[in-house]
């Protein structure tokens, strides 16, 4: 079958292949998506794999320096430490820059846009079978990158949020294989979720400093949590009044963490400092951050087929996170000095 089209400012060559002029439509498609979405262009792709395959480098040498490899394994079976032909440097490009909103699907988003638009970019790229296998290869290095190059430091000044990311539909938690024993039932502020929870610190300078994947039953007070948290932690965090627990507010303050959090309806009202005012009204920059990542990083869909799927996921999009340049704003803060600040200052 052969078709013949015109476009106002594309010509398209007549007696073309239905199949080759879908596949160049699909690429025309794709280039006037994201010069309309502005989302991702090839220098930014380029940019992403820059920073990724020095990181990767530089990771190799300290690699080879201090890490002996095995020469065989536990069957006695010689190792093969031959290089692929995609590296793992592309594969974590591959990865994040899946998650800068421009498709919701990631096999659709691998053949069209790694194989299709960006093909003479890395001509090496395996088929969609055989990068799904590639994939937890990179795990080690993808966390590895993401907490020494994406993630920020404490500044004193934290905010303590989190979310849900269910993995199926409520009706289908009874039969969902692929995370049974792992996936539980929990309750949020949007209903009932069969899945997963994220606990998510981030700083005043909208990075995000440590996270936590617990079943979505698991309590946000839990010690477990916190105990994780604590480890990069220091001055203040301000929470939501989720977080209101006496034993909570007494362990963070024997180790010098400061909880501040709103008050309930029928709770005792207690003066509160200025500034902790101020602060707990930046805690729109965590709620940004969760609307980011469930809305443009696809963080939640019902897709997933193994466990290190989902983790890789997750790893790629809080990765992914720290090129956005459309971050949530912190406003300055401008505190007048005023006879009646002053009176309370002595």
């Amino acid at each position: 079958m052969f078709v013949t089209l015109w476009f106002t400012s594309i010509k398209v060559q007549k007696n073309i292949p239905l199949l080759q002029l879908l596949k160049q439509l699909s690429y025309i498609e794709l280039t006037l998506k994201l010069q309309k979405t502005n989302e991702i262009t090839k220098d930014n792709v380029i940019e992403i794999f820059c920073i990724i395959d020095e990181f990767d480098k530089n990771l190799n040498v300290e690699l080879s320096k201090n890490l002996c490899l095995p020469s065989y394994n536990s069957n006695g079976k010689r190792c093969r430490n031959r290089k692929g032909r995609l590296s793992e440097s592309e594969i974590m490009t591959f990865l994040v820059c899946y998650h800068f909103g421009t498709y919701r699907n990631f096999k659709e988003y691998y053949q069209n846009c790694i194989r299709g638009w960006l093909r003479y970019e890395f001509p090496a790229a395996a088929s969609y079978n055989r990068f799904v296998e590639l994939m937890p290869r990179v795990f080690l290095k993808m966390m590895l990158f993401m907490k020494l190059h994406a993630f920020g430091k404490c500044t004193g000044i934290t905010f303590v949020d989190n979310t849900m990311i269910p993995v199926c539909h409520n009706v289908r938690r009874n039969f969902n294989k692929v995370f049974a024993g792992l996936a539980k039932n929990g309750k949020g502020t949007m209903g009932w979720g069969h899945g997963f929870k994220l606990h998510l610190l981030c700083n005043d300078s909208r990075e995000v400093i440590m996270f936590c994947l617990t079943g979505s039953n698991v309590d946000d007070r839990d010690s477990r949590v916190w105990s994780v948290f604590v480890k990069v932690l220091y001055g203040k965090v301000f929470a939501d009044r989720g977080y209101i627990k006496q034993e909570l507010f007494e362990s963070l303050f024997s180790q010098g963490i400061g909880l501040i959090h709103g008050l309930k309806a029928r709770m005792k009202n207690k003066l509160m400092p200025v500034w902790d005012k101020i602060m707990m009204r930046k805690r729109y920059i965590i709620e940004c951050i969760n609307e980011l990542l469930k809305n443009k990083a696809n963080l939640v869909h019902s897709r997933h087929r193994s466990i290190h799927n989902l983790i890789m996921n997750l790893c790629s999009a809080l990765t992914a996170y720290c090129f956005y340049e459309n971050k949530p704003e912190a406003l300055p803060v401008y505190v007048e000095e005023l006879t009646q600040l002053e009176l309370f200052s002595c």
